[in-house]
């Protein structure tokens, strides 16, 4: 019995130990974390996230609006190396969840390829596809799918 509750007790102690230590751990990360944006890589990360770029119909290719956007997103990439974007591909509402997943996938990675090209290193990239779970806005119509049909530009780690 008598064993039992020692290591009952010893048990309790080393899951506080270990709460302990990992909030402590986690609150200098946070602290860390923070004091390392300077106004010039805040400016930086809203360059990459700010802007999304859009797709025609049933399409994956780049347009010439677009390739302007990605050369600001890949000097701002190459300028803070410890950025990692997710290239998030998505839809509009037509055609199959399939359909949809596969075409936004071609999207993100059609964007990730034009970021290789510029000189980003791709561990700093990732791609996903939404399909068309995530819409930017609800409704029909082209004004509306036309919004729809996007890559979106997530930081992920700095």
């Amino acid at each position: 019995m008598t064993i039992k509750r020692y290591a009952l007790l010893l048990t309790m102690a080393l899951a506080l130990m270990v709460g302990f230590g990992c909030s402590k751990s986690s609150d200098v990360a946070e602290q860390t974390t923070t004091s390392q944006i300077t106004p010039e890589m805040q400016a930086a990360m809203d360059t990459i996230t700010n802007d999304k770029i859009y797709f025609a119909f049933d399409r994956y290719d780049i347009s010439l609006d677009s390739q302007e956007i990605l050369k600001q997103k890949a000097n701002a990439l190459r300028t803070y190396p410890s950025i990692i974007v997710q290239i998030q591909g998505n839809c509009d509402e037509r055609g199959t969840q399939e359909y949809n997943l596969a075409l936004g996938e071609r999207r993100a990675r059609a964007a990730y390829e034009y970021l290789l090209r510029l000189g980003v290193p791709a561990n700093q990239m990732q791609m996903i596809s939404y399909g068309k779970e995530r819409p930017a806005v609800t409704g029909t119509g082209e004004a509306v799918w036309a919004q729809n049909r996007r890559d979106e530009f997530v930081i992920i780690g700095y």
